[in-house]
């Protein structure tokens, strides 16, 4: 399910974490992206086994 983080009342890292716990693939879509960021979710992701189903996709751009 789509979520909309502000980072005013509720936080990003905290949400991504638990998130990614619970799920089988993710699917981001952002308009910068910091490559020293992936370290704080890279374990969190470690356990998707590739593939269409048990993956990471990540789109970056503001076009």
């Amino acid at each position: 399910m789509p979520r909309i983080i502000d980072n005013i009342e509720s936080h990003l890292l905290p949400i991504l974490r638990e998130s990614l716990l619970a799920s089988q693939r993710a699917d981001f879509c952002v308009g910068y992206f910091n490559l020293r960021g992936w370290q704080s979710i890279d374990t969190y992701i470690d356990h998707f086994l590739g593939g269409d189903l048990s993956c990471c996709r990540l789109l970056i751009g503001m076009q």
